[in-house]
């Protein structure tokens, strides 16, 4: 609080005479109250002394007043906004021309990421980040920070030095802070009598100056120093009488210089931790999808334009055996960094729940576990999961408390999927799962999304999902890059407050003559059948070019499923661009290719598929596996 001189009996302590500039236009400068030289005063006298009559204390108080309204209207406007380049032209915007004609802000050019190893070691840079009511510094290259100089102690906060003015003896400590920001040329080209005022800017690390004799010449800390504030006042009347910074404009500038700082500081900290939870959350996102036989797919992914931090939307495309693949997308409740590294959590373990092949209320019931393990109430998240078989047209939906997917059929009708057992968010705990099973034919497409495609404050969220039906069915392409185009026209960017995950499929589904699917039974003639079969496949589809290769490996496969199963051997053969076959028994035990020596009468079998083959693999599924390999078509019969 302010102690405001009052009338008061008696004495009076004398109040020592202060020089003042003429007043700014639309700044007043605080009156002093009369005084008396100390030393024309006899003892005798003292009492005599008069106090500030009722009209010099209204001055005051209005003075004062007006340079706190001042400072109260500028603090608002330097810390508005999170955004570094707004903060600084706030700062500029509000000392120019209340409190100088021109101000200058130099940052750091460079900006720490505490994720990365850099080299504090080496010295910064400062860069004229804006001048306002001065062509001073511009276009000057960055000026680097001598360990030790002058600068580099003005911006520590060891020696603040008072304003200079140019052309006489005043300010003598700020001119080598000057000289190493514009050089001697500079400022000789300013008009005599101007004064400059220099300050620095600090964030919250900013510790107390190290002692000249003690401090080492080594950076500034790149956490607190952030850079330096310059003020310019012209000369007053045509250069006849030399411009001045009072003690008091110079105090309110370090104020402003003061909040600034911490401003940017405020803004640095949060564009960089709102840079490393989005990359975080894109890092784990997949760069691109699969592109499965049978299936086209398409994705988007877009950031909240509100200043909200980074959320948990997800999505993903999973191959499966059987030319099948997993669609899923999620959406991890909150935005934070905590929100994006469990939604990095949920999205593995859903690719490991999928590869086990298990069906989709299966896969949301273990996700279900998983979040709880990891906290109840901070970590729900809600998740459609699909699985489609290109070869059965069928298409199994499971949902966890998510929007309902939407559905394209041939004919262009578009359905929201509202009739799925909804269930619970993931991590609620003690809420069953149920999948349903509907039909997929070809000329058919899927989107999955998350609520921030159709939620929006100024309306319910049955209007956005009715918006989103209404525009795909105005959609006559079912290409599933259109699908995003047009799902995302719902909703103008404007409008746009949260995350936004989209994966949209294009069913087109595998024809039934390209597919050559038989049960075998276990026994010890099934190889020799199973070549049999195989080759007659191939010969029916032109592909006599691949049929000793493909019996031989067939051959191969069948023997060891025979030799572990008890239930009868699958045989499949798939022809798409490439040529698939896939051998399946009820035994979970993955085979592993290893090398057989010269007395081994086993184990060469899948050394023999790897070198024949193009491609192969062994995936688990929930009541044995599957032990496949691919080969490329001769190039007269490419498809697709």
């Amino acid at each position: 609080m302010l102690d405001l001189p009052s009338p008061q009996a008696g004495r009076s302590p004398a109040v020592p005479t202060q020089r003042h500039p003429p007043p700014r236009a639309g700044l007043p400068a605080t009156p002093a109250a009369p005084a008396v030289p100390e030393s024309t005063v006899p003892d005798s006298a003292v009492a005599d002394i008069a106090v500030p009559d009722a009209a010099q204390q209204l001055r005051v108080r209005q003075a004062l007043t007006e340079r706190l309204a001042f400072l109260n209207n500028a603090t608002r406007q330097i810390t508005t906004s999170l955004d570094p380049a707004a903060t600084v032209r706030s700062l500029t915007g509000a000392l120019v021309p209340l409190l100088a004609d021109a101000a200058l802000v130099h940052l750091c050019s460079w900006n720490p990421d505490p994720v990365r190893d850099r080299d504090r070691e080496q010295p910064p840079e400062l860069s004229l980040h804006r001048a306002e009511g001065t062509r001073l510094g511009v276009g000057k290259p960055p000026v680097t920070v001598r360990p030790g100089g002058a600068l580099e102690r003005l911006m520590r906060g060891e020696t603040v030095p008072g304003p200079v003015v140019l052309g006489s003896a005043e300010g003598e400590e700020l001119r080598p802070v000057l000289t190493e920001l514009y050089g001697a040329r500079s400022l000789a080209a300013l008009p005599r009598g101007t004064a400059l005022l220099a300050l620095p800017l600090q964030g919250r690390a900013a510790g107390k100056a190290t002692p000249q004799r003690t401090r080492k010449a080594t950076a500034p800390d790149p956490e607190s120093l952030l850079g330096v504030l310059v003020l310019v006042r012209r000369p007053v009347a045509s250069g006849k009488e030399p411009a001045r910074f009072d003690p008091t404009d110079t105090q309110t500038a370090a104020h402003l210089a003061t909040v600034a700082g911490l401003a940017v500081d405020t803004a640095h900290r949060y564009t960089r931790e709102s840079e490393i939870a989005d990359g975080l959350q894109r890092s784990m996102l997949p760069t691109h999808l699969p592109q499965p036989h049978g299936v086209r797919l398409a994705h988007r992914y877009l950031p909240g334009e509100s200043e909200a931090q980074v959320g948990g939307d997800w999505y993903d495309a999973i191959p499966l055996p059987g030319n099948r693949v997993a669609l899923i997308v999620g959406d991890v409740m909150g935005h934070s960094l905590t929100s994006a590294a469990i939604m990095g959590q949920l999205r593995t373990s859903a690719q490991t729940l999928a590869a086990l092949d298990l069906p989709p209320h299966e896969v949301l019931y273990h996700l279900d576990e998983q979040a709880q393990r990891l906290g109840r109430e901070e970590h729900l998240a809600t998740c459609v999961f699909a699985v489609y078989d290109p070869i059965a047209n069928r298409i199994v939906v499971a949902n966890a408390g998510h929007m309902p997917p939407a559905l394209i059929h041939p004919d262009g009708r578009a359905e929201l999927l509202e009739n799925l057992p909804a269930g619970a968010p993931i991590g609620v705990g003690g809420v069953d799962f149920a999948s349903e099973e509907l039909d997929a034919p070809p000329g058919s497409a899927l989107l999955l999304f998350t609520d921030g495609l159709v939620e929006n404050p100024r309306r319910p969220i049955s209007t956005g999902l009715e918006r989103l039906r209404r525009r795909l069915s105005a959609t006559h392409h079912h290409s599933p890059e259109q699908i995003c185009q047009e799902a995302l026209r719902i909703l103008p960017q404007a409008e746009r407050a949260d995350d936004i995950a989209l994966l949209a499929a294009a069913f087109d589904g595998i024809p039934a003559e390209d597919v050559a699917y038989w049960y075998l039974q276990p026994r010890n003639e099934t190889p020799g059948r199973a070549r049999r079969l195989a080759g007659h496949a191939l010969r029916r589809w032109g592909l006599e070019e691949l049929a000793e290769s493909t019996e031989l490996m067939v051959s191969e496969l069948v023997t060891n499923a025979v030799q572990h199963a008890k239930k009868p051997v699958t045989l499949r053969l798939v022809r798409t661009s490439v040529l698939r076959c896939e051998v399946g028994d009820d035994s979970p035990a993955l085979p592993r290719r290893r090398r057989a020596g010269l007395h081994d009468e086993r184990g060469r079998g899948l050394e023999l598929v790897a070198k024949c083959a193009d491609g192969w693999g062994a995936t688990r599924l929930g009541g044995g596996k599957v032990v496949w390999f691919e080969q490329r078509l001769p190039f007269r019969l490419k498809r697709g």
